[in-house]
């Protein structure tokens, strides 16, 4: 599995003050669904699967997909991690969250209003993890053409984070059939931190020691 880099597509949510201690008061905010992940980093369990830790992303590599990572061309920042094929994409970002709350609630109206803004549009349904937006926009193709840009949008609250994953491609078009990227939201793990972060702010991600990226366009 080779390890790519790729340019910045979208910046992260504003941000709001939150408190900066953790307590006891973290083991309320649970992931979901039941035992399975996204895991807090500090409650792994012991899987055997070998984790690529990406800063606040770890995640467990899946069979013919490649792992590439989101860099910002100017400031040089990862700014998401990604598992890709030919076919389609699953895009990976955390953020900082409030202790107890519910920050995917919050940000799906942002992201529904972002997508009417470019002419589009974002419908709720009920998946394997909640609430979540299928979003349609148009683009313009390489070749000249306009098209249709499909994404399914998971939000996934953890102990004071929230887990973004975007699919692209036939796991945003066909999400019955997308079993087996899901199953990639459900190994990873997502490492706060204990320093305060604004709520809404990026966790960072960076690339593992020794990593040596290939540069690619942005597509």
């Amino acid at each position: 599995m080779r390890l790519r880099r790729k340019g910045e597509a979208a910046a992260a949510e504003a941000a709001a003050d939150e408190s900066a201690h953790d307590d006891a008061a973290d083991a309320d905010a649970t992931t979901e669904p039941g035992n399975a992940g996204p895991y807090d980093a500090d409650e792994l369990p012991d899987d055997g699967l070998a984790r690529l830790d990406l800063g606040s992303i770890l995640v467990a590599p899946l069979p013919d997909r490649e792992l590439r990572v989101q860099v910002d061309e100017k400031s040089g920042e990862v700014r998401a991690v990604l598992l890709a094929t030919d076919a389609g994409a699953l895009e990976l970002r955390a953020f900082a969250a409030p202790r107890g709350g519910d920050l995917w609630s919050d940000i799906r109206p942002q992201i529904a209003a972002d997508a009417a803004r470019r002419g589009g549009t974002a419908t709720e349904r009920e998946g394997r993890f909640g609430t979540e937006l299928v979003c349609e926009v148009q683009v313009n193709r390489a070749d000249g053409q306009s098209g249709t840009q499909t994404s399914r949008v998971i939000g996934v609250n953890g102990p004071r984070w929230l887990l973004r994953a975007t699919f692209l491609g036939e796991p945003a078009r066909e999400p019955e059939a997308a079993t087996e990227w899901e199953q990639a939201i459900t190994q990873l793990a997502v490492r706060r931190g204990a320093h305060a972060m604004p709520v809404g702010e990026q966790l960072p991600l960076n690339l593992p020691d020794g990593a040596q990226p290939k540069a690619v366009d942005a597509g």
